[in-house]
């Protein structure tokens, strides 16, 4: 311990202070050198600047009023230079070969529908051009690519660009016209979606909607594992719905309404733990309610199951009520018999239910018209027993495409 009045003291704090001032110091190399790693040479220069001892903080009795306004100038310039540097870090980088070459092979098949949206070789912008209508690009590393695409056009026609199975970074990929509904038969993507789909390992939504793409959903669309949403509806597509559709963990929104599938509907689908919704409405179907439900625990998180405009037999059974989280039930228009079981009546949050157009017999339990959430229940077309009435106003289903926005 050093006495107060010893005369080693100011020494000694001298010291401390140097050792201080030292620490600091390599704590803001280490930091510049750390953040140099994330940026562009320029802005790692710029970074060094700001962080140079000149620049750091003194204390304030030590300054004038002069000094601390110069250097507050100082610190924001290069702030500003900085953040500039940052902002053009994209527009310094150069676009991946790869999605260049498959970008300008999408614009060649789609031809003077995208010519003036598509301007210059770059699909990520450069030498003053903006990027090209629809296209999103990031920076990995030292190059862009393309992550999101959106084609919007009215009358495409042709098959399903093979290319854009070469943009391996794809996170989204919208296609679809940009019309009014009842203009959607001008556009004409047409013929399979390719087998090479499956490549697309990044890819969280695709949306293919108000097409005209046929034949059968190749089982590798089972291998985008990072897939949330599928919207396949409104295409002609044909077949089987796919098992591997089961495969995808991560799949939230399934629509595939309006095709021409056949078959049953995989019970597999049940297994998938964040379905929400399901809509295989308006299609050739077959099968019944008992064997999609058979896997104990399916559907864990399914909110909205249309199953309308098929040809489902056989009754709703009693397990369907497991469905906890069932908000919409959508039945319509099938050949289904038999009664509806009043275990039906204690899902939760039931909301809107659909029997209309079936063969139903008997009564709709007393239990459904006292459910504190259902608001509409349609009966129409059936053969309930006299007295048997609906709930809630009923109106015409019409599509609207704001009911369709990703």
């Amino acid at each position: 311990i050093i006495p107060l009045h010893h005369p080693s003291l100011p020494i000694r704090v001298s010291y401390l202070k140097k050792e201080k001032a030292k620490r600091n110091e390599n704590n803001w190399r280490r930091k510049k050198r750390k953040i140099g790693k994330l940026v562009n040479p320029i802005s790692s220069l710029i970074l060094a600047a700001v962080c140079s001892r000149d620049l750091l903080p003194k204390r304030a009795a030590t300054l004038s009023p002069t000094t601390m306004a110069r250097r507050s100038l100082s610190a924001n310039l290069l702030l500003f230079l900085f953040t500039f540097a940052l902002f053009h870090t994209h527009a310094l980088s150069k676009t991946l070969k790869r999605d260049v070459k498959a970008l300008n092979e999408i614009k060649s098949s789609l031809g003077w529908r995208v010519v003036y949206a598509w301007v210059g070789d770059d699909p990520c912008g450069g030498d003053g051009l903006q990027p090209w209508s629809g296209v999103t690009c990031s920076t990995q590393g030292d190059y862009r690519v393309v992550t999101e695409l959106e084609v919007y056009a009215v009358s495409i026609v042709g098959p399903f660009p093979t290319a854009v199975t070469n943009l391996l970074d794809l996170t989204r990929l919208n296609w679809k016209c940009f019309c009014k509904i009842r203009d959607f038969h001008n556009n004409k993507l047409t013929g399979p979606i390719p087998p090479q789909i499956g490549r697309l390992k990044r890819l969280k939504i695709l949306n293919l909607r108000w097409n005209k793409l046929q034949d059968s959903i190749p089982p590798e669309i089972g291998e985008l594992k990072s897939l949330t949403h599928l919207y396949l509806s409104f295409n002609n597509f044909k077949g089987e719905i796919p098992r591997e559709l089961a495969n995808l963990p991560e799949l939230r929104y399934l629509y595939l309404q309006e095709n021409r599938f056949v078959g049953r509907i995989p019970a597999e689908l049940g297994t998938l733990q964040n379905l929400r919704h399901l809509d295989v409405g308006n299609n050739h179907l077959v099968g019944t309610i008992r064997e999609l439900i058979r896997i104990e625990g399916c559907f864990p998180a399914l909110r909205n199951l249309y199953l309308n405009n098929n040809y489902l037999t056989g009754g709703v059974p009693a397990q369907l009520a497991n469905l906890t989280n069932l908000e919409i039930l959508h039945l319509s228009s099938n050949k289904m018999t038999g009664v509806i079981p009043v275990g039906l009546a204690h899902i939760p949050k039931l909301t809107y239910l659909y029997l209309d157009h079936n063969q139903f017999t008997g009564r709709i339990p007393e239990a459904f018209y006292r459910h504190p959430f259902l608001k509409e229940m349609y009966i129409e077309g059936s053969s309930f027993k006299p007295g048997v009435n609906p709930i809630g106003m009923h109106k015409v289903f019409e599509v609207s495409d704001a009911d369709f926005v990703v």
